[in-house]
């Protein structure tokens, strides 16, 4: 086995690129295996735990790391000889004739854009969307790894302004009817959703299309939105939004564990709604099944259904499915709020049970890389995704796991989320068909849960026919899957100033992952394309300088 790698200080490119790239080198003659990150320090260990030899390899954290093991030391020099001409095939060439090089040149080029979506990694994230905000446009704030301190000022500098920023790590949101990052495609209608979780947003988004209803607006606010230190800015202001929206007759609150104080505050707001207010914060305990205009959900799935059955006045009617199920299970999640439903779901009755999930110190999964007992993994967590693709577009890391768990022979279930929808990898069931047929052939059973809607890119019906092909039980939501198991298993119950924005056509800016942009042109909606770069090169100290020299021009 050889091993050769190429380094390119300060290079930036579109995470889909590299994870392109990664996938070209991967498949020419004679290699084994690429990787292709940004050299941080968890994804040199990321790489390492993937069997990468590192030693020796001088890489700082804002440089592009290229590794290729193969065959032969001529298999592997041609495939590093190949990466400059694959990078620049691998560049979307998207319809756009002129790209602005800055955000303020892009909203002079667009002006009725009153949106602009962030996808550049997490360390210059905040000063894009600072500058957004000052040139008063709405945020959809998709990147991660952004400090809590610089998402605080931002939130509250927003609200000041009575704009919206979504974020940070948002993945998903419907505004005007054109989905932003991960979303599914779904009807118009008079249900509005705010959800400070992604898939959560996806789950519930795709359940009330399949029921028949439709969405006005599905506003994300990103996972800590509702934590006490950010005080549920977001949350209040889409409540507050929908609320005042006419086209919105309903309304779904979704978190995940959400500060108690935060969320008391957030359903007082609710209460005064003056319409009626779908309720699922998960790991929090409700009040009680309904309060005046409040009706509290037990979970993505109900909630779903009690806004279609207002919305419509009349019971939604779903079909479980179940299969026999029994030993060790191990969760291979893309999606954090069905990775911590299924994680509530299974902790009465599944023991022991580890997550990187887990409040709890002793049941908290001690290393990210391997499995113990039953085990639930979120791998979209930051531990996963920096510098990263996120799991939803890649599956690779995923792949990787799923080769593990097969090969554990303590392991009878392996629990998987296929989350489609706008955003998401094209294909999922092509690269995971084959490992699910690898780990059924190997005696393990495996659990899909598809979200998604039948007019996704993707195809959810030939996604479902496909994996259930290759020997998956497919559900269409967490409760069914967990349904499987307890019918298997011993049983146990499942215990500020108003934002403003034209609810016609969406008109945005996008500054990151091109693949954004090329969703919202291919769902009606007008964008332009912003050509980003790094300011300074990513060099941390003249960032600084540049950063204080726009201080003092204020």
């Amino acid at each position: 086995m050889t091993i050769q790698y190429q380094i390119r200080p300060g290079a930036y490119y579109d995470s889909v690129i590299l994870m392109q790239l990664q996938k070209s080198l991967a498949g020419l003659p004679g290699v084994t295996d690429a990787g292709v990150v940004m050299a941080t320090p968890a994804n040199r260990e990321l790489l390492a735990a993937s069997g990468f030899a590192l030693a020796g390899i001088e890489a700082k954290a804002d440089d592009l790391l290229i590794i290729v093991t193969g065959e032969s030391e001529t298999a592997v020099a041609d495939a590093i000889a190949q990466v400059g001409d694959l990078l620049q095939q691998r560049r979307t060439t998207a319809a756009q004739a002129y790209r602005p090089h800055s955000l303020k040149a892009a909203a002079a080029n667009l002006p009725a854009a009153e949106w602009v979506l962030i996808s550049v990694p997490g360390r210059f994230a905040a000063a894009v969307a600072d500058e957004a905000l000052d040139l008063g446009k709405h945020v959809f704030l998709y990147s991660d790894n952004v400090s809590l301190e610089d998402e605080v000022e931002l939130k509250q500098k927003a609200r000041a302004k009575g704009l919206l920023l979504m974020g940070p790590d948002c993945g998903t949101a419907v505004i005007n009817g054109v989905g932003l990052g991960f979303a599914n495609r779904v009807r118009r209608g008079d249900i509005g959703i705010v959800a400070a979780s992604g898939t959560g947003l996806q789950a519930v988004n795709a359940e009330i299309h399949n029921l028949g209803g439709g969405v006005s607006q599905a506003i994300g606010t990103g996972g800590r939105d509702l934590k006490a230190a950010v005080g549920g800015v977001t949350a209040r202001q889409a409540l507050d939004w929908l609320r005042r929206d006419p086209q919105t007759n309903v309304i779904v609150l979704i978190s995940k564990p959400p500060s108690e104080q935060v969320a008391a505050d957030l359903l007082r707001d609710a209460q005064h709604a003056g319409k009626p207010v779908v309720v699922n914060f998960i790991g929090f305990p409700p009040p009680g099944r309904r309060l005046g205009n409040l009706i509290f959900a037990s979970g993505l799935t109900d909630a779903a259904e009690h806004a279609v059955q207002i919305s419509f006045a009349k019971a939604a009617q779903l079909t479980q499915k179940r299969r026999p199920l029994h030993g060790y299970l191990r969760g291979l999640f893309s999606g954090g709020t069905l990775a911590y439903e299924m994680l509530l779901g299974l902790q009465t009755i599944l023991s022991p049970l580890y997550s990187n999930l887990s409040s709890d110190p002793e049941k908290r999964l001690a290393d990210l890389t391997t499995s113990q007992a039953n085990t639930i993994i979120d791998l979209g967590e930051d531990e996963f995704t920096q510098g990263r693709l996120h799991p939803m577009m890649d599956n690779d890391l995923r792949l990787r796991r799923l080769r593990q768990e097969t090969a554990d022979p303590g392991v009878d279930l392996i629990v998987l989320d296929v989350v489609l929808g706008e955003g998401a990898h094209p294909d999922p069931a092509g690269e995971l068909a084959p490992a699910i047929a690898a780990a059924k052939k190997a005696g393990k059973r495996v659990v899909a849960i598809v979200v998604g809607t039948e007019d996704d890119p993707q195809d959810l019906n030939d996604q479902i026919e496909r994996l259930a092909a290759a020997g998956a039980t497919v559900f269409p939501n967490v409760n069914e899957a967990l349904d499987y198991v307890y019918n298997r298993l011993p049983a146990a119950e499942n215990a500020a100033p108003s934002v403003s924005f034209n609810s016609g056509e969406l008109a945005a800016i996008n500054v990151g992952l091109e693949s954004f942009y090329d969703s919202i042109k291919a769902q009606g909606g007008t964008a332009v394309q912003v050509d980003w770069r790094p300011p300074a090169g990513g060099n941390e100290k003249l960032m600084a300088i540049l950063a204080k020299m726009k201080e003092m021009k204020k």
